[in-house]
């Protein structure tokens, strides 16, 4: 692929795609996690002397239909603030926008054009128009086959891919491509009906596989304990048995011996630390036990490449948030290297002030989970189609 920091954009029309999805409360920006990690690509080519203009979605609006409340002007004003310049939020930015060299201007949430979702291909030519080149920044969209991540890409005059996006692609590369051995993988989450190819891809690359929250309880209901009525899903043990028989791959997948338990999830619930064998018909497994959670940092201490996705347990309770905070200071502890992704996981990184001490952490969420089973994010095909050698100062 074409890299931005390859070209020259000097007084060039830009059109950037980044992540801004950022949570907004009483219209103000609450998580600043994705700007920040827009802001080395649009400072870099802002130094240059581009005209920048910027694309991102904000939530799910109805197309063709202005949604005040999904409206980046919060963003804008986030980003003027981070750039100490003006960042106006263009409306009706298909139509042209005006924008001087070494400016920018944000344009309205991309989701409000009809079309966007569908990858219609008159909308991706209006977007490829604006720009003399097009910059694919935003990993955390790479696995969606829209008009202003894949669309554009075929029409522009040049494609090109960011630093954040050619940032992930290359710690996510170096975790599982040809990582540091023994690899070890972290999976947790609610359902295995989520991450079915997630864990097959994994069962046959990585070393360790540990597996937390209801995949973990899925996982121990099918290895013939009761799990009570934890969050598990009983329709996919058989799967879950064929994990822990090696069908899928060789990974060595350890079961706790120790668990917390309660009887409710609610704001009083009190844990109660239970052998696994000791686990009753009406209690729930909400965390690992400490036992549990020693003998997984031990394997992730001696771990040459660590990847992680998904909380141990309900990790927000604090009752239930120890086998979580030990597996994060694990993974920060390790000298492997540590890449981390996924909402839940980067939010339990932050709980646990762990962030410096991981080597890399994802922006992405469906498309970390996507790289890690193997497919070929849309995106990142689009520009690696356009690898033509156009457009390096010309």
């Amino acid at each position: 692929m074409i890299s931005m920091m390859a070209l020259d954009l000097g007084d060039r029309r830009v059109l950037i795609r980044e992540d801004l999805n950022a949570p907004i409360t009483s219209g103000r920006v609450v998580s600043d996690k994705r700007l920040v990690a827009a802001l080395p690509t649009l400072r870099a080519a802002l130094e240059q002397g581009a005209r920048v203009m910027v694309l991102s979605h904000l939530g799910r609006p109805k197309e063709g239909v202005f949604d005040a409340s999904l409206s980046l002007a919060p963003v804008a004003r986030r980003l003027a603030e981070f750039l100490e310049r003006e960042v106006p939020l263009a409306r009706d930015w298909l139509d042209g926008v005006s924008v001087e060299p070494g400016a920018i201007v944000l344009c309205e949430n991309v989701r409000f054009e009809v079309g966007e979702k569908a990858n219609d291909e008159r909308l991706s030519r209006r977007m490829a128009a604006l720009c003399d080149v097009f910059v694919m920044d935003a990993f955390g969209t790479a696995h969606r086959a829209q008009a202003s991540t894949t669309g554009v890409a075929r029409f522009a005059p040049v494609a090109c891919a960011g630093p954040l996006l050619a940032a992930e692609l290359d710690a996510l590369g170096e975790a599982l491509r040809d990582p540091r051995r023994p690899l070890a993988a972290i999976v947790g989450g609610a359902k295995v009906s989520t991450k079915l190819e997630v864990l097959k891809s994994l069962a046959d690359q990585v070393d360790e596989l540990i597996l937390g929250g209801g995949i973990a309880n899925t996982v121990i209901a099918a290895s013939g304990r009761n799990v009570g009525r934890s969050l598990a899903e009983h329709g996919l043990v058989d799967f879950a048995a064929d994990l822990l028989r090696g069908k899928f791959g060789g990974a060595s997948i350890p079961l706790p011996t120790d668990v917390v338990c309660a009887e409710r999830l609610a704001p009083d619930a009190r844990g109660r630390l239970k052998a696994l064998e000791d686990v009753g018909g009406d209690e729930m497994i909400l965390d690992i036990g400490p036992e549990t959670a020693a003998r997984f940092a031990e394997r992730l201490a001696s771990a040459g490449t660590i990847v992680w996705n998904g909380p141990l347990g309900v990790f927000e309770h604090p009752e239930f948030a120890g086998g979580t905070r030990r597996i994060a200071e694990a993974v920060a502890d390790s000298a492997a290297f540590s890449i981390a992704g996924g909402g839940d996981t980067l939010a339990a990184i932050e709980q646990f002030g762990v962030g410096d001490r991981i080597s890399y952490i994802s922006t992405g969420g469906g498309a970390f989970l996507e790289f890690l089973e193997g497919r070929r994010l849309p995106a990142v095909a689009a520009l690696e189609a356009r690898d033509d050698g156009i457009g390096r100062g010309g």
